[in-house]
Protein backbone atom coordinates (compact mmCIF):
# COMPACT_ATOMS: atom_id res chain seq x y z
CA UNK A 1 0.00 0.00 0.00
CA UNK A 2 1.45 3.36 -1.03
CA UNK A 3 1.54 6.37 1.29
CA UNK A 4 -1.26 7.91 -0.75
CA UNK A 5 -3.45 4.86 -0.04
CA UNK A 6 -2.63 4.68 3.68
CA UNK A 7 -5.46 5.55 6.04
CA UNK A 8 -4.56 8.39 8.46
CA UNK A 9 -3.78 7.88 12.14
CA UNK A 10 -6.97 9.68 13.16
CA UNK A 11 -8.97 7.10 11.23
CA UNK A 12 -7.35 4.28 13.18
CA UNK A 13 -8.25 5.90 16.51
CA UNK A 14 -11.84 5.99 15.28
CA UNK A 15 -11.50 2.39 14.09
CA UNK A 16 -10.23 1.14 17.45
CA UNK A 17 -12.99 2.98 19.30
CA UNK A 18 -15.57 1.28 17.07
CA UNK A 19 -13.85 -2.10 17.25
CA UNK A 20 -13.87 -2.14 21.06
CA UNK A 21 -17.47 -0.95 21.19
CA UNK A 22 -18.51 -3.66 18.72
CA UNK A 23 -17.19 -6.45 20.96
CA UNK A 24 -19.37 -5.29 23.82
CA UNK A 25 -22.30 -4.73 21.51
CA UNK A 26 -21.94 -8.25 20.13
CA UNK A 27 -21.97 -9.67 23.65
CA UNK A 28 -25.05 -7.58 24.49
CA UNK A 29 -26.97 -8.56 21.36
CA UNK A 30 -26.22 -12.22 21.99
CA UNK A 31 -27.12 -12.11 25.67
CA UNK A 32 -30.45 -10.29 25.23
CA UNK A 33 -32.31 -13.12 23.40
CA UNK A 34 -30.73 -15.70 25.71
CA UNK A 35 -32.00 -13.72 28.68
CA UNK A 36 -35.39 -13.28 27.02
CA UNK A 37 -35.70 -17.05 26.55
CA UNK A 38 -35.15 -17.54 30.30
CA UNK A 39 -37.98 -15.09 31.01
CA UNK A 40 -40.57 -16.36 28.48
CA UNK A 41 -41.06 -18.99 25.79
CA UNK A 42 -43.67 -16.97 23.89
CA UNK A 43 -42.20 -15.96 20.48
CA UNK A 44 -44.43 -12.88 20.45
CA UNK A 45 -42.82 -11.55 23.63
CA UNK A 46 -39.34 -12.42 22.38
CA UNK A 47 -40.07 -10.56 19.15
CA UNK A 48 -41.32 -7.60 21.22
CA UNK A 49 -37.90 -7.29 22.87
CA UNK A 50 -36.22 -7.38 19.45
CA UNK A 51 -38.69 -4.84 18.08
CA UNK A 52 -38.07 -2.46 20.99
CA UNK A 53 -34.33 -2.36 20.29
CA UNK A 54 -34.93 -1.14 16.73
CA UNK A 55 -38.02 1.02 17.27
CA UNK A 56 -35.93 4.17 17.99
CA UNK A 57 -34.67 4.05 14.41
CA UNK A 58 -38.25 4.46 13.25
CA UNK A 59 -39.04 7.19 15.75
CA UNK A 60 -35.89 9.29 15.96
CA UNK A 61 -33.75 8.81 12.82
CA UNK A 62 -34.91 11.94 10.99
CA UNK A 63 -34.52 14.47 13.84
CA UNK A 64 -31.19 12.90 14.84
CA UNK A 65 -29.97 13.31 11.25
CA UNK A 66 -30.62 17.05 11.45
CA UNK A 67 -28.83 17.22 14.81
CA UNK A 68 -25.83 15.35 13.40
CA UNK A 69 -25.54 17.93 10.59
CA UNK A 70 -25.49 20.79 13.13
CA UNK A 71 -23.13 19.57 15.86
CA UNK A 72 -19.81 17.82 16.38
CA UNK A 73 -20.33 14.26 15.24
CA UNK A 74 -17.56 12.89 17.47
CA UNK A 75 -19.08 14.56 20.55
CA UNK A 76 -22.47 13.07 19.73
CA UNK A 77 -20.93 9.60 19.36
CA UNK A 78 -19.18 9.90 22.71
CA UNK A 79 -22.29 11.14 24.51
CA UNK A 80 -24.38 8.33 23.03
CA UNK A 81 -21.94 5.72 24.29
CA UNK A 82 -21.89 7.10 27.83
CA UNK A 83 -25.71 7.13 27.86
CA UNK A 84 -25.79 3.49 26.75
CA UNK A 85 -23.25 2.57 29.43
CA UNK A 86 -25.58 3.92 32.12
CA UNK A 87 -28.56 1.98 30.72
CA UNK A 88 -26.67 -1.31 30.49
CA UNK A 89 -25.35 -0.81 34.02
CA UNK A 90 -28.97 -0.62 35.20
CA UNK A 91 -29.64 -3.92 33.43
CA UNK A 92 -26.72 -5.45 35.31
CA UNK A 93 -28.22 -4.26 38.61
CA UNK A 94 -31.66 -5.70 37.79
CA UNK A 95 -30.26 -9.05 36.67
CA UNK A 96 -28.01 -9.33 39.72
CA UNK A 97 -30.90 -8.50 42.04
CA UNK A 98 -33.15 -11.08 40.35
CA UNK A 99 -35.65 -8.34 39.47
CA UNK A 100 -35.44 -8.56 35.67
CA UNK A 101 -38.61 -9.25 33.66
CA UNK A 102 -39.67 -8.97 30.02
CA UNK A 103 -41.00 -5.44 30.54
CA UNK A 104 -37.74 -4.13 31.99
CA UNK A 105 -35.72 -5.90 29.30
CA UNK A 106 -37.91 -4.37 26.59
CA UNK A 107 -37.49 -0.88 28.07
CA UNK A 108 -33.73 -1.35 28.34
CA UNK A 109 -33.49 -2.54 24.74
CA UNK A 110 -35.42 0.55 23.62
CA UNK A 111 -33.15 2.93 25.55
CA UNK A 112 -30.02 1.29 24.12
CA UNK A 113 -31.57 1.66 20.68
CA UNK A 114 -31.91 5.42 21.20
CA UNK A 115 -28.18 5.68 21.83
CA UNK A 116 -27.43 3.53 18.80
CA UNK A 117 -29.44 5.85 16.55
CA UNK A 118 -27.25 8.80 17.51
CA UNK A 119 -24.01 6.83 17.37
CA UNK A 120 -24.83 5.04 14.11
CA UNK A 121 -25.82 8.11 12.09
CA UNK A 122 -22.97 10.23 13.45
CA UNK A 123 -20.32 7.53 12.84
CA UNK A 124 -21.29 7.03 9.19
CA UNK A 125 -21.44 10.78 8.61
CA UNK A 126 -18.07 11.64 10.19
CA UNK A 127 -15.94 9.32 8.05
CA UNK A 128 -15.55 11.61 4.98
CA UNK A 129 -14.23 14.33 7.30
CA UNK A 130 -11.48 12.00 8.47
CA UNK A 131 -10.34 10.06 5.37
CA UNK A 132 -11.56 12.05 2.37
CA UNK A 133 -13.58 10.77 -0.58
CA UNK A 134 -10.81 8.79 -2.31
CA UNK A 135 -10.24 6.36 0.56
CA UNK A 136 -13.88 5.85 1.55
CA UNK A 137 -14.17 2.39 -0.01
CA UNK A 138 -11.10 1.12 1.82
CA UNK A 139 -12.12 2.82 5.07
CA UNK A 140 -15.64 1.40 4.95
CA UNK A 141 -14.34 -2.09 4.27
CA UNK A 142 -12.08 -1.85 7.32
CA UNK A 143 -14.96 -0.47 9.39
CA UNK A 144 -17.22 -3.30 8.34
CA UNK A 145 -14.56 -5.85 9.28
CA UNK A 146 -14.31 -4.32 12.74
CA UNK A 147 -18.08 -4.37 13.09
CA UNK A 148 -18.34 -7.98 11.94
CA UNK A 149 -15.48 -9.30 14.04
CA UNK A 150 -16.78 -7.53 17.13
CA UNK A 151 -20.54 -7.96 16.76
CA UNK A 152 -20.62 -11.36 15.09
CA UNK A 153 -17.35 -13.08 16.03
CA UNK A 154 -15.68 -12.06 19.29
CA UNK A 155 -18.73 -10.50 20.94
CA UNK A 156 -21.17 -13.42 20.52
CA UNK A 157 -18.55 -15.95 21.67
CA UNK A 158 -17.76 -13.89 24.74
CA UNK A 159 -21.43 -13.11 25.37
CA UNK A 160 -22.63 -16.71 25.27
CA UNK A 161 -19.66 -17.96 27.31
CA UNK A 162 -20.08 -15.28 29.98
CA UNK A 163 -23.86 -15.79 30.02
CA UNK A 164 -23.25 -19.45 30.87
CA UNK A 165 -21.07 -18.41 33.81
CA UNK A 166 -23.33 -15.63 35.12
CA UNK A 167 -26.20 -13.86 33.38
CA UNK A 168 -24.95 -10.36 34.28
CA UNK A 169 -21.41 -10.83 32.95
CA UNK A 170 -21.97 -10.11 29.21
CA UNK A 171 -23.82 -6.93 30.12
CA UNK A 172 -20.94 -5.90 32.37
CA UNK A 173 -18.57 -6.44 29.46
CA UNK A 174 -20.69 -4.12 27.33
CA UNK A 175 -20.51 -1.38 29.98
CA UNK A 176 -16.72 -1.63 30.05
CA UNK A 177 -16.30 -1.49 26.28
CA UNK A 178 -18.66 1.47 25.94
CA UNK A 179 -16.66 3.48 28.48
CA UNK A 180 -13.28 2.59 26.91
CA UNK A 181 -14.55 3.45 23.43
CA UNK A 182 -15.90 6.81 24.62
CA UNK A 183 -12.51 7.61 26.17
CA UNK A 184 -10.76 6.79 22.87
CA UNK A 185 -13.06 9.15 21.03
CA UNK A 186 -11.87 12.01 23.24
CA UNK A 187 -8.47 11.70 21.47
CA UNK A 188 -10.00 12.64 18.11
CA UNK A 189 -9.19 16.32 18.28
CA UNK A 190 -9.50 18.64 15.33
CA UNK A 191 -12.43 16.98 13.59
CA UNK A 192 -14.36 19.83 12.02
CA UNK A 193 -18.02 20.39 12.52
CA UNK A 194 -20.05 19.74 9.39
CA UNK A 195 -20.12 22.63 6.94
CA UNK A 196 -23.83 23.44 6.98
CA UNK A 197 -25.76 25.77 4.78
CA UNK A 198 -28.25 27.79 6.78
CA UNK A 199 -27.65 26.54 10.30
CA UNK A 200 -30.46 28.78 11.50
CA UNK A 201 -33.02 26.95 9.36
CA UNK A 202 -35.69 25.28 11.55
CA UNK A 203 -35.11 21.59 12.12
CA UNK A 204 -38.26 20.59 10.24
CA UNK A 205 -37.07 22.43 7.12
CA UNK A 206 -33.60 20.90 7.47
CA UNK A 207 -35.11 17.41 7.57
CA UNK A 208 -37.24 18.13 4.50
CA UNK A 209 -34.14 19.34 2.62
CA UNK A 210 -32.44 15.99 3.18
CA UNK A 211 -35.55 14.06 2.15
CA UNK A 212 -35.94 16.07 -1.05
CA UNK A 213 -32.32 15.53 -2.03
CA UNK A 214 -32.65 11.77 -1.62
CA UNK A 215 -36.00 11.55 -3.44
CA UNK A 216 -34.48 13.32 -6.45
CA UNK A 217 -31.48 10.97 -6.67
CA UNK A 218 -32.72 7.91 -8.55
CA UNK A 219 -29.98 5.44 -7.58
CA UNK A 220 -29.80 6.29 -3.88
CA UNK A 221 -33.60 6.45 -3.67
CA UNK A 222 -33.84 2.95 -5.15
CA UNK A 223 -31.16 1.60 -2.82
CA UNK A 224 -32.91 3.17 0.18
CA UNK A 225 -36.17 1.40 -0.67
CA UNK A 226 -34.34 -1.89 -1.27
CA UNK A 227 -32.62 -1.48 2.09
CA UNK A 228 -35.98 -1.09 3.83
CA UNK A 229 -37.40 -4.24 2.25
CA UNK A 230 -34.29 -6.28 2.95
CA UNK A 231 -33.87 -5.32 6.60
CA UNK A 232 -37.59 -5.94 7.20
CA UNK A 233 -37.12 -9.39 5.69
CA UNK A 234 -33.89 -10.00 7.60
CA UNK A 235 -35.61 -9.57 10.93
CA UNK A 236 -38.79 -11.34 9.79
CA UNK A 237 -36.69 -14.48 9.42
CA UNK A 238 -34.03 -14.03 12.08
CA UNK A 239 -36.21 -12.88 14.99
CA UNK A 240 -36.81 -16.52 15.97
CA UNK A 241 -33.31 -17.74 15.10
CA UNK A 242 -32.61 -18.39 18.78
CA UNK A 243 -35.71 -20.62 18.97
CA UNK A 244 -34.88 -22.44 15.73
CA UNK A 245 -31.36 -23.12 16.94
CA UNK A 246 -32.03 -24.02 20.57
CA UNK A 247 -35.50 -25.57 20.45
CA UNK A 248 -35.64 -27.34 17.07
CA UNK A 249 -31.99 -28.08 16.30
CA UNK A 250 -30.82 -28.71 19.88
CA UNK A 251 -28.09 -26.05 20.03
CA UNK A 252 -26.91 -25.22 23.56
CA UNK A 253 -26.47 -21.67 24.91
CA UNK A 254 -22.72 -21.86 24.30
CA UNK A 255 -23.37 -23.44 20.92
CA UNK A 256 -25.64 -20.57 19.95
CA UNK A 257 -22.78 -18.12 20.34
CA UNK A 258 -20.53 -20.47 18.38
CA UNK A 259 -23.17 -20.68 15.66
CA UNK A 260 -23.11 -16.89 15.29
CA UNK A 261 -19.32 -16.93 15.34
CA UNK A 262 -19.12 -19.46 12.51
CA UNK A 263 -21.71 -17.48 10.56
CA UNK A 264 -19.61 -14.32 11.00
CA UNK A 265 -16.78 -15.85 8.97
CA UNK A 266 -18.85 -15.17 5.87
CA UNK A 267 -19.21 -11.51 6.81
CA UNK A 268 -15.47 -11.21 7.34
CA UNK A 269 -14.77 -12.72 3.93
CA UNK A 270 -17.30 -10.36 2.38
CA UNK A 271 -15.57 -7.36 3.95
CA UNK A 272 -12.20 -8.55 2.64
CA UNK A 273 -13.38 -9.37 -0.89
CA UNK A 274 -15.70 -6.47 -1.66
CA UNK A 275 -13.11 -3.93 -2.79
CA UNK A 276 -11.55 -6.41 -5.21
CA UNK A 277 -14.92 -7.54 -6.57
CA UNK A 278 -15.96 -3.91 -7.14
CA UNK A 279 -12.74 -3.25 -9.06
CA UNK A 280 -13.40 -6.26 -11.30
CA UNK A 281 -17.17 -6.14 -11.79
CA UNK A 282 -18.30 -2.67 -10.69
CA UNK A 283 -20.52 -1.50 -7.84
CA UNK A 284 -23.94 -2.28 -9.35
CA UNK A 285 -23.19 -5.89 -10.42
CA UNK A 286 -21.83 -6.61 -6.93
CA UNK A 287 -25.02 -5.19 -5.39
CA UNK A 288 -27.30 -7.24 -7.66
CA UNK A 289 -25.35 -10.44 -7.03
CA UNK A 290 -25.45 -9.84 -3.28
CA UNK A 291 -29.21 -9.26 -3.24
CA UNK A 292 -29.98 -12.32 -5.36
CA UNK A 293 -27.73 -14.57 -3.26
CA UNK A 294 -29.33 -13.38 -0.03
CA UNK A 295 -32.81 -14.15 -1.32
CA UNK A 296 -31.75 -17.74 -2.07
CA UNK A 297 -29.99 -18.08 1.29
CA UNK A 298 -33.10 -17.07 3.23
CA UNK A 299 -35.33 -19.55 1.45
CA UNK A 300 -32.85 -22.32 2.28
CA UNK A 301 -32.43 -21.19 5.90
CA UNK A 302 -36.01 -22.22 6.62
CA UNK A 303 -35.17 -25.74 5.40
CA UNK A 304 -32.00 -26.20 7.50
CA UNK A 305 -31.85 -29.86 8.64
CA UNK A 306 -29.18 -29.30 11.32
CA UNK A 307 -27.01 -26.69 13.00
CA UNK A 308 -24.16 -27.14 10.50
CA UNK A 309 -26.40 -26.33 7.54
CA UNK A 310 -27.84 -23.38 9.45
CA UNK A 311 -24.35 -22.01 10.16
CA UNK A 312 -23.24 -22.41 6.54
CA UNK A 313 -26.29 -20.59 5.20
CA UNK A 314 -25.92 -17.82 7.77
CA UNK A 315 -22.29 -17.47 6.66
CA UNK A 316 -23.41 -17.18 3.03
CA UNK A 317 -25.94 -14.53 4.00
CA UNK A 318 -23.30 -12.68 6.01
CA UNK A 319 -20.86 -12.67 3.10
CA UNK A 320 -23.25 -11.07 0.62
CA UNK A 321 -24.70 -8.72 3.26
CA UNK A 322 -21.18 -7.41 3.86
CA UNK A 323 -20.82 -6.71 0.15
CA UNK A 324 -24.12 -4.83 0.07
CA UNK A 325 -23.25 -2.76 3.15
CA UNK A 326 -19.74 -1.74 2.08
CA UNK A 327 -20.82 -0.70 -1.43
CA UNK A 328 -23.99 1.17 -0.45
CA UNK A 329 -22.39 3.08 2.44
CA UNK A 330 -19.50 4.08 0.17
CA UNK A 331 -21.92 5.25 -2.53
CA UNK A 332 -23.75 7.48 -0.05
CA UNK A 333 -20.56 9.00 1.26
CA UNK A 334 -19.30 9.61 -2.29
CA UNK A 335 -22.50 11.08 -3.71
CA UNK A 336 -24.14 13.03 -0.85
CA UNK A 337 -22.83 16.54 -0.06
CA UNK A 338 -21.10 16.62 3.33
CA UNK A 339 -23.51 19.15 4.82
CA UNK A 340 -26.46 16.87 3.94
CA UNK A 341 -24.85 13.57 4.82
CA UNK A 342 -26.28 13.28 8.32
CA UNK A 343 -29.82 13.90 7.13
CA UNK A 344 -29.59 11.57 4.13
CA UNK A 345 -27.99 8.90 6.29
CA UNK A 346 -30.84 9.34 8.76
CA UNK A 347 -33.39 8.51 6.05
CA UNK A 348 -31.39 5.42 5.16
CA UNK A 349 -31.16 4.35 8.77
CA UNK A 350 -34.86 5.05 9.23
CA UNK A 351 -35.66 2.62 6.42
CA UNK A 352 -32.84 0.22 7.23
CA UNK A 353 -33.38 -0.01 10.98
CA UNK A 354 -36.83 1.50 11.43
CA UNK A 355 -38.58 -1.31 9.58
CA UNK A 356 -36.76 -3.98 11.59
CA UNK A 357 -39.21 -3.83 14.53
CA UNK A 358 -42.07 -4.33 12.08
CA UNK A 359 -40.22 -7.32 10.64
CA UNK A 360 -39.63 -8.63 14.15
CA UNK A 361 -43.30 -8.38 15.08
CA UNK A 362 -44.36 -9.97 11.77
CA UNK A 363 -41.83 -12.76 12.25
CA UNK A 364 -43.02 -13.41 15.80
CA UNK A 365 -46.65 -13.66 14.69
CA UNK A 366 -45.79 -15.95 11.77
CA UNK A 367 -43.73 -18.18 14.06
CA UNK A 368 -46.55 -18.37 16.60
CA UNK A 369 -49.32 -19.04 14.06
CA UNK A 370 -47.54 -21.12 11.41
CA UNK A 371 -44.13 -22.27 12.61
CA UNK A 372 -40.67 -21.10 13.59
CA UNK A 373 -39.15 -21.88 10.17
CA UNK A 374 -41.81 -20.19 8.03
CA UNK A 375 -40.50 -16.65 8.23
CA UNK A 376 -37.31 -17.44 6.32
CA UNK A 377 -38.83 -18.57 2.98
CA UNK A 378 -41.37 -15.75 3.12
CA UNK A 379 -38.54 -13.27 3.66
CA UNK A 380 -36.53 -14.79 0.80
CA UNK A 381 -39.46 -14.51 -1.60
CA UNK A 382 -40.06 -10.86 -0.65
CA UNK A 383 -36.38 -10.05 -1.17
CA UNK A 384 -36.42 -11.66 -4.61
CA UNK A 385 -39.55 -9.73 -5.61
CA UNK A 386 -38.01 -6.40 -4.53
CA UNK A 387 -34.87 -7.11 -6.57
CA UNK A 388 -36.90 -7.96 -9.69
CA UNK A 389 -38.83 -4.67 -9.41
CA UNK A 390 -35.62 -2.64 -8.95
CA UNK A 391 -33.50 -4.44 -11.54
CA UNK A 392 -34.34 -2.23 -14.57
CA UNK A 393 -33.19 0.89 -12.72
CA UNK A 394 -29.98 -0.75 -11.50
CA UNK A 395 -29.16 -2.07 -14.99
CA UNK A 396 -29.74 1.38 -16.52
CA UNK A 397 -27.48 3.07 -13.95
CA UNK A 398 -24.75 0.47 -14.58
CA UNK A 399 -24.88 1.01 -18.34
CA UNK A 400 -24.67 4.78 -17.90
CA UNK A 401 -21.36 4.45 -16.08
CA UNK A 402 -20.22 5.50 -12.59
CA UNK A 403 -23.02 7.38 -10.78
CA UNK A 404 -22.68 11.01 -9.74
CA UNK A 405 -24.40 13.24 -7.23
CA UNK A 406 -26.64 14.59 -9.96
CA UNK A 407 -27.89 11.17 -11.17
Amino acid sequence: MTSEERLPARYWRLWWAGAIDNVGNGAFVTAVPLLAVTLTSDPRLISMVAAASFAPWLLFSLPVGAIVDRHSRIALMRGAQLFQAVVVALIVVLVTAGAMNVGYLTAGAFAIGVGQVVFGIASQSVLPEIVGTRLLGLANARQYLATTIGQSFLGPSAGSLLFGLAVALPFGLDVATLVVSALLLTTLRGTSRPRLRGTEVPQRHAIIEGLRWLVRHQLLRTLALLLGVNTFCFQLGNVTLVLLATRELGVTQAGYGLLLTVAAVGSILGGLLTAQLVRVFGQIPVLVGALASNAVAFVLLGLSPNAWALAALLAMSGLVTAMWNVVTVTLRQELVPLDLLGRVNSVYRLLGRGLIPLGALAGGLIAHEVGIRTGYPIAGALRAAALVVSLPILIRVHRQGPPSAAD
